[in-house]
């Protein structure tokens, strides 16, 4: 971790978004982040009791720090399975949600249910400025042509009867669907979908997919990449990525 907060000091940001945060590593990340000029900071851990053991897929949650003053706002509305995985705040008059999904291999349909009540809080038509962030676990494939696959899919496009249509609606929504909103992906709206970069990829190196995302509404993006090296460096085994907005 030490590590993880030095490399954010390479960086110019005024606001971060963390994600995969333990409640074991929380204090250590404020004092991390307040060394480096972020004061203010808020995680959906921050009332965790560290005594109490929960299961291993609910021990992650997520974490916003910003340069000025950070407001909690009530988390989205409706069936929210795994709460600690998506953090609403408003800072400097904007909305930001931070979402880390759960994979779709997880049961009860928790990637679904989150991915469904995260769309309908962000969908409001007409709605202000609006910052999305995170990793949304999705999607399989992004074509050249600008073709996006669920993972509900194959690699030919057919739907995988275990997922169904249900999986793979909630997953385009995060990008095709919230574009119906005026949302743009940050990386897509300026690189196109001829850079094929991808944040999480395979040991072998062969493999991945772009998981990892920045959506805005009401914002002029003026640059957007990803931290390929810090994920080549073994900081984590995800790119991490940034945007600079007006």
């Amino acid at each position: 971790m030490p590590e993880q907060a030095a490399a954010l000091a390479e960086q110019a940001a005024d606001v971060v978004a963390l994600q995969e945060i333990r409640v074991s590593s929380l204090p250590a990340w404020r004092a991390e982040l307040a060394a480096r000029g972020f004061a203010h900071v808020r995680s959906t851990l921050d009332d965790r009791d560290p005594r109490v053991q929960l299961p291993a897929d609910r021990r992650l949650g997520v974490l916003v720090a910003a340069r000025s003053e950070l407001e909690p706002l009530d988390p989205p509305d409706g069936d929210l399975p795994w709460p600690e995985r998506v953090l609403t705040v408003r800072v400097a008059g904007v909305e930001l949600t931070n979402l880390h999904a759960p994979i779709s291999t997880k049961a009860d349909q928790v990637k679904v249910r989150t991915l469904e009540t995260v769309f309908d809080h962000l969908a409001v038509p007409g709605g202000g400025p609006q910052v999305f962030v995170g990793d949304f676990n999705t999607p399989q494939y992004e074509s050249r042509e600008g073709e996006v696959h669920s993972f509900a899919r194959t690699r030919s496009g057919r739907i995988r009867p275990d997922y169904g249509e249900r999986h793979d609606a909630a997953e385009l929504g995060m990008g095709t669907g919230l574009a119906d909103y005026g949302y743009v992906d940050a990386f897509r709206v300026l690189h196109g979908y001829l850079r094929r970069d991808r944040s999480w990829v395979y040991p072998h190196g062969k493999m991945g997919y772009r998981l990892d995302h920045i959506l805005v509404r009401g914002w002029d993006v003026e640059a957007c990449e990803y931290r390929h090296d810090w994920r080549e460096r073994g900081l984590s085994d995800h790119a991490a990525m940034w945007a600079a907005l007006r």
